[in-house]
């Protein structure tokens, strides 16, 4: 196994976290260039050539640049997780886990991040399309809720990729007026699992401390965060 040289381009986000919280469950050393989005530093050249979307997060292992959230956890995984923690050796539970991991970035994370965004932080409210999103997120949720029926986490019952992947979406379920998902039983089991992970708990606090608690309990700090970033985002 190689010596990795991993420098995180991330911000305070959903995607971003995902990335950081794969590196310290596997224990892989790195450094951390928070991109600023209120100052749109993810449009500057500089970073265009690491990720060519002008999106978060990517990271560089020497030379070597990769982009999109699910490629960096497979990518990490298949070059700095030799005993198959979070991405099985297995060829059947490795292929459960890239199922999942494609759930995510082509389902739930995709549509809960339009949630967030027209129940949240677009000024014009727009209730067709804050409806179509809340909706389709629940339908994420039900079928992540059935898929965790008898089992702590989603593939072999054991902490994977694909729970990582998953995870940051939906502990942050409020931010789109989803107040409780106490519905999803299996699913609230599952997310105070993943909670008390203390490698996952340091990465939530990547590239600035986690505050999603701290919006759950006060809807006022909550707002404040909306008002700071509706000051910037399109």
């Amino acid at each position: 196994m190689t010596t990795p040289d991993i420098t995180l381009y991330t911000g305070v986000s959903k995607n971003g976290v995902k990335a950081s919280i794969v590196l310290e469950e596997l224990g892989i050393p790195y450094k951390v260039k928070h991109i600023s989005f209120k100052d749109k530093e993810q449009h500057e050249p500089w970073y265009l050539k690491i990720n060519p979307g002008g999106k978060i997060p990517a990271i560089t292992d020497g030379d070597f640049h990769v982009f999109e959230s699910a490629a960096i956890g497979i990518y990490l995984c298949e070059n700095y997780d030799p005993e198959g923690k979070l991405l099985p050796k297995d060829p059947k539970l490795k292929s459960q886990v890239i199922q999942w991991v494609m759930f995510e970035a082509s389902g739930l994370g995709p549509a809960q991040a339009q949630a967030i965004y027209f129940a949240a932080y677009s000024q014009e409210k727009v209730p067709q399309a804050i409806e179509r999103f809340v909706n389709l997120t629940k339908e994420y949720y039900y079928v992540l809720n059935n898929a965790l029926e008898g089992k702590e986490y989603l593939v072999g019952n054991k902490f994977t990729l694909a729970d990582s992947m998953c995870y940051p979406w939906v502990r942050s379920h409020f931010i789109i007026g989803i107040q409780s998902i106490d519905e999803y039983t299996n699913l609230t089991s599952w997310i105070a699992r993943i909670d008390a992970r203390p490698a996952t708990q340091k990465g939530l606090n990547v590239p600035i401390p986690d505050k999603i608690k701290e919006f759950r309990e006060n809807p006022e700090k909550l707002q404040e965060h909306i008002k700071y970033v509706q000051s910037f985002i399109k």
